[in-house]
């Protein structure tokens, strides 16, 4: 078993290189060893791999006497769903996955019964040392049981139904959906039968963990790219993109023109807040201004956050915020305990334009006020040292007059009157990432510049 595959929110390696039959077996007694649970739910993706590592895991879990319930494939809303309607019956879940990595890896995501991921600082760290350890772990002296669960995929088709508030008939609705074939493929068959009568043009709907068409990662442009072609000829109202395993999803409007993470936050923030009145909003601090002035003009209160789902989730919980929404284009909402559903949010945006009666274009663009950078990656010695470095030459070093605002939430954030930067060290790959914004696109590219030459690259 490779060390690598522990990383900050879940395991995730190369498949079967790294992580195979024999690793899942122990990862799945070390998780029974270090949690004890008595009841877990277990569902896999796609991946050619999944099947396998499905089976050893569940064969560890049982050998120490947890009674595991297998729900099949599934994506990932979908594995979280299931821990959510079980309301506490379940202590535990792991789902076989590697979100929207390539087709040769896979991996775990490990949930408590609280629908709260287990990652470093929860558990994971523990979790490693137990796996990794040469040293047995004997079996329970009662081994556990195991079921089946086939249902989940119909009840939670009709609980998103049901929080989006959508009716009627979509008689000339068109809208092109990408499912990567990924496992929203899964999902989307019976989910596009409730819009009756609507146009769904399906893009690579069928399974298959190679991802023959494309990387299934629509935070990449060159994703997006049949997707765009189709919304074009097709006249689509929009276009609809989701990852591997479904907990993400990207937009484009009539025009192909893909809508930025945290205008998409923006957007639905501003739509759940009507229902919500002063509902509060989590925005992670790589977001434009805009997310807040959005979700302030929409009567509700806006608060940045660290980046990260585990980081997310555990602070929705605590101050009982509504929504949350990533750059990375994450969108979590309450009434599903804090966990993502790329099928919500879809439904949701159905429900604005429903509404509005408004081009998606018409919505989204004037939310763009400001130029942003997007994330930029930077390989540098020492991440941590670089932050502190450039964090002194604007704050020490400048002297600026008024001193500009500085977070620490995640990395460094620092706040002029006329641009802002952020700089924090990536949780899973060993980089320096750099998102900026400035009221102008000339100020933007200007101080891009000059930190890439702070940074040294």
């Amino acid at each position: 078993m490779n060390p690598s595959i522990f990383k900050a929110y879940d395991i995730r390696g190369r498949s079967p290189e790294d992580l195979d039959a024999s690793d899942a077996l122990r990862i799945g007694k070390a998780i029974g060893v270090r949690f004890a649970p008595k009841r877990v739910v277990v569902g896999h993706d796609m991946r050619g791999t999944s099947p396998m590592l499905e089976d050893a895991l569940v064969e560890g879990l049982r050998s120490q006497g947890a009674d595991v319930v297998r729900i099949g494939l599934c994506s990932t809303p979908m594995f979280n769903y299931a821990i959510a309607e079980a309301d506490g019956a379940y202590d535990l879940g792991v789902m076989v996955t590697a979100s929207h990595n390539p087709a040769h890896d896979n991996g775990m995501k490990i949930t408590l019964g609280d629908n709260l991921p287990v990652g470093m600082g929860s558990g994971m760290e523990s979790l490693r040392d137990l796996a990794l350890a040469d040293m047995p772990m004997p079996d329970a002296a009662k081994r556990g049981g195991e079921t089946e669960d086939p249902g989940v995929l119909e009840r939670y088709v009709e609980a998103m139904w049901d929080l989006s508030g959508l009716s009627g008939d979509f008689e000339g609705w068109r809208i092109s959906i990408d499912a990567g074939n990924g496992m929203d493929g899964h999902v989307l068959p019976r989910l596009a039968r409730k819009l009756k009568h609507a146009d769904i043009r399906e893009l690579y709907w069928p399974l298959d963990g190679n991802f023959p068409n494309h990387e299934a990662n629509p935070l990449k442009i060159e994703t997006l790219e049949d997707l765009i072609a189709d919304v074009k000829k097709s006249g689509a109202a929009f276009g609809v993109a989701f990852d591997g395993d479904g907990d993400r999803v990207g937009f484009v409007d009539e025009n192909g023109t893909p809508i930025p993470g945290d205008i998409l936050t923006a957007l639905f923030a501003q739509e759940i807040v009507k229902d919500k009145p002063g509902g509060l909003v989590l925005y992670d601090l790589r977001s434009s201004w805009s997310v807040r002035e959005a979700v302030e003009e929409a009567g509700g209160t806006a608060k940045m956050c660290k980046v990260g789902h585990a980081n997310i989730k555990r602070q929705m919980r605590e101050e009982g915020a509504v929504f949350a929404g990533e750059l990375s284009m994450h969108f979590y909402f309450q009434e599903l305990k804090g966990c993502e559903s790329g099928d919500l949010a879809m439904l949701l945006l159905i429900r604005l334009l429903q509404r509005e009666k408004k081009s998606l274009s018409q919505i989204w663009k004037p939310l763009l006020r400001y130029a942003h950078s997007g994330e930029i990656n930077f390989k540098v010695a020492d991440p941590k040292a670089k932050i502190e470095e450039i964090a002194a030459h604007y704050v020490e070093a400048q002297h600026a007059a008024p001193l500009p605002e500085v977070s620490r939430i995640d990395g460094v954030r620092i706040e002029f009157d006329d641009w802002w930067f952020n700089l924090r060290a990536s949780n899973t790959e060993p980089l320096l990432r750099l998102n900026l914004e400035a009221k102008t696109p000339e100020d933007m590219m200007r101080h891009k510049e000059e930190l890439a030459a702070l940074i040294g690259a």
